[in-house]
């Protein structure tokens, strides 16, 4: 598997300034350019380390879920990296090792390992390769159903995940699906989509679901609203709630993103998150 890790730095002097940089109320397109030394945040109780905040809950933007893309110095990490009791999250790693301790169990995730952290889980991570680990953070508030419970927290793979191929594209089309898609109990899925160049969404997708979408691998074109944006490996793109979406694939590799959405829950009468 190939995933696109940040290098930070800072554009040349001699560089132009126009990007594809984009925020509107429907979508918003962050090119990887932006992810520069300059704009890196730091959190208490952490080692070593520096994060690209992609999303959080604003008006205007993302309001279900935050994501980060976090760098961890070999060494580095945290005895307490979540202060929210409330909220639940995945781990991706696209770079490096972390390892993932929870409930004292030591978990090892290599390059395109995955865990998801239930809400209120007690849990380490640390950065244990010879480069710096290298994930992303996807975080969001749990909403808890009365006689439901909660989902237990759970580490796999990209690798160890057989892609599940949309009906009548040949293979062209397949989504990576690390919970049961049936399991009620998950209010978010962060899958992988993966597209065979040439390959496409053949529709517009209008739908209640906020995304937000990490280029792993590739190229493609995306259908965002009205305008059709070229993005490549290391762009983030958000998408609010009814955003039109669809995409071709350009070559001459997979075109590969990280995927968001909340699911399985009514529609709130009103504002529930904040």
């Amino acid at each position: 598997m190939s995933y696109h890790v940040p290098t930070g730095g800072l554009p040349g002097q001699h560089e132009l300034t126009t990007d594809r940089s984009v925020v509107t109320d429907a979508y918003a397109v962050l090119p990887r350019r932006t992810m520069s030394d300059i704009t890196a945040s730091l959190l208490p109780h952490w080692d070593d380390m520096r994060m690209w905040i992609l999303a959080r809950p604003l008006t205007g933007m993302a309001e279900t879920f935050s994501q980060y893309l976090v760098e961890v110095q070999p060494g580095g990490g945290s005895e307490r990296p979540e202060d929210d009791p409330r909220a639940e999250a995945v781990l991706f790693v696209v770079g490096g090792q972390l390892t993932v301790t929870i409930a004292g169990t030591a978990h090892v995730l290599d390059e395109g390992g995955y865990a998801y952290l239930a809400p209120g889980e007690a849990y380490t991570v640390r950065s244990t390769g010879e480069v710096p680990a290298t994930f992303h953070w996807v975080r969001k508030n749990y909403q808890a159903v009365d006689g439901l419970d909660a989902p237990e927290s759970f580490v796999t793979s990209d690798a160890e995940v057989e892609p599940s191929v949309m009906p009548d594209t040949d293979g062209r089309w397949a989504t990576t699906r690390f919970a049961d898609p049936t399991d009620v109990r998950h209010d978010m899925h962060v899958n992988i989509v993966t597209f065979q160049p040439g390959g496409s969404i053949p529709f517009p997708e209008t739908h209640v679901m906020e995304h937000g979408l990490y280029v792993l691998q590739g190229k493609g074109v995306y259908l965002l609203n009205q305008e059709w944006v070229e993005v490549q490996a290391g762009d983030f793109m958000w998408l609010r709630a009814f955003c039109p979406q669809a995409c071709y694939a350009g070559g001459p590799e997979p075109f590969r993103y990280l995927l968001y959405k909340d699911v399985n829950r009514h529609a709130p009468l009103g504002r529930l998150f904040g």
